[in-house]
């Protein structure tokens, strides 16, 4: 019965692992988190000392005699204007990370070792996106590519049919090889496999093997490091709870009017400021932000920002019961805890 399921062909290798072996893949200098496959893929590198500025011990920002401005040429009308600062950081930074990727081989150029030695990973040439916006690139290490015989189908350009093991034909599964099946008691020819016992394997088509996956048929792969360079604005906001009868969360959709704005690589506590939670959280976040982005990555930029962002509190009287609600953000968008059914404020 093995011979009705088709010659197998022992020259047509079984699939082997998509990613390479450990010790597959050569070492390049200055990359040596790789150890070959897929295991100590993916290294990050940490700047060198020449990206990685320090900050400069008690040295603050102060903060100019600006923070009343804004709320003094505002014009309220019959509403309880409310002032409330917020507090942003962003530090924009860039990462970089690499792994061995490769390509089918089908004669083009190879950018090897014998073009020149790899530079480190901050030293390829990379065109950075417009400060503090996200952006993922990915780039070639040059000199890092070379040809290796596919390690999936041994070269082959060929693997074997797993579904049909190499054959090229199935048992039929509903009369189990046999041709025939039973019904009502009677013994009927198969409909499925019309009585062969057998049928073709729809996965390779009869032919008993596939064309690898990994090398589409090329029998051979180009290698090479590919560096991953991310570029990231992180923020942190803070805005002091001073309004216990107005959501906070609110704000995170408004825009306030920003009147401070300090920016360097690397920016300093605020001090001065009228609001000492201000000062407090400034110098809270700049201190995290270090420690947490500084020795992964290079602080490219750092911006701190204080806005005003504009509420006011409304109270009124509809059938002898008072009633309130919020005016928020330039946007001057509404919050209303709860209002008569038949009443509308807008």
């Amino acid at each position: 019965m093995d011979e009705d399921l088709g010659t197998f062909d022992p020259n047509i290798p079984e699939e082997g692992p998509s990613a390479p072996p450990p010790g597959w893949l050569d070492v390049v200098n200055g990359y040596q988190g790789h150890g070959g496959g897929a295991e100590g893929d993916n290294p990050l590198y940490p700047p060198p000392p020449a990206y990685n500025p320090q900050p400069e011990l008690n040295r603050n920002t102060s903060v100019p005699e600006v923070s009343s401005k804004p709320a003094r040429n505002m014009t309220f009308r019959n509403i309880k204007p409310v002032v409330v600062y917020r507090y942003w950081l962003e530090t924009f930074t860039e990462t970089r990370t690499s792994a061995w990727e490769s390509e089918p081989f089908s004669g083009q150029t190879v950018d090897g070792p014998q073009y020149g030695v790899s530079p480190p990973p901050w030293e390829v040439q990379v065109f950075p996106p417009q400060r503090y916006s996200d952006q993922v690139q990915k780039t070639r290490v040059p000199h890092s590519s070379f040809v290796k015989m596919c390690h999936k189908c041994n070269g082959v350009g060929r693997t074997r049919c797993t579904p049909c093991s190499g054959r090229g034909k199935k048992r039929c599964t509903h009369c189990h090889g046999n041709g025939r099946i039973r019904r009502s008691g009677k013994s009927t020819r198969c409909s499925f496999c019309h009585g062969r016992g057998r049928k073709i394997c729809s996965f390779c088509r009869g032919k008993g093997h596939r064309t690898c996956s990994v090398c589409n048929g090329n029998q051979n792969l180009m290698h090479f490091i590919e560096l991953t360079i991310t570029w990231k604005n992180n923020i942190d906001s803070f805005i002091p709870d001073r309004q216990p009868d107005f959501p906070d969360e609110k704000f995170s959709k408004v825009k306030g009017d920003s009147f401070f704005v300090d920016e360097n690589q690397l920016v300093y506590p605020i001090y001065g400021f009228p609001d000492q939670e201000i000062c407090d959280v400034s110098r809270k976040f700049i201190t995290d932000h270090f420690a947490r982005f500084g020795s992964s990555s290079r602080i490219m930029q750092q911006r701190q920002t204080i806005e005003l962002v504009p509420l006011t509190h409304a109270n009124y009287e509809y059938s002898g019961k008072n009633f309130d609600y919020f005016l928020y953000g330039l946007e001057n968008k509404v919050h209303v805890s709860k209002y008569p059914r038949a009443c509308s404020i807008m």
